[in-house]
């Protein structure tokens, strides 16, 4: 009999934890996939001083990553197989600073086109205090296989 976590997960979910495998940037800064759905996915990270600038707190950059992270996956799952997702542009708001605890990214899609996502983006700390806020467009393309990965 399958688990809970098997009869809930969306198919495209184990694909997303490879991704995140296979992602330098979410390697070193230890984002992790909690939920992953058509259009929306929380990532988290727990914090530690490789995360933070000069001052302790976590940096600006970092939160970003993860924001970007977040709403790319949240995009990819949004979008049919066999595409590649890349950020256009992207717009963060920092609203408190971040010491230390587990910062949680939900990226939502909130309108998707055949080639233009816009995605929105809270992170929060562990007590749920809104850290920053992203609003972020993608694009969306075939994927091509003839482009070698550079690794």
């Amino acid at each position: 009999m399958a688990n809970a976590r098997e009869r809930t997960e969306h198919p495209a979910t184990e694909d997303l934890r490879e991704r995140l495998r296979a992602s330098n940037t979410a390697k070193q800064f230890g984002f992790a996939l909690k939920t992953a759905e058509p259009g929306h996915v929380i990532l988290e990270m727990p914090v530690d001083d490789r995360h933070k600038q000069i001052h302790g707190v976590v940096h600006g950059g970092v939160i970003a990553a993860l924001a970007d992270t977040a709403g790319g996956l949240a995009t990819y799952m949004a979008s049919p197989r066999g595409r590649r997702v890349a950020t256009i542009e992207m717009k963060i708001n920092y609203l408190e600073a971040v010491e230390n605890g587990v910062l949680r990214a939900e990226a939502r899609v909130v309108r998707i086109g055949a080639h233009i996502a816009v995605v929105d983006c809270d992170v929060r700390d562990e007590t749920r205090r809104l850290v920053g806020k992203a609003l972020m467009t993608f694009f969306i393309s075939p994927l091509d296989r003839s482009r070698k990965k550079t690794r």
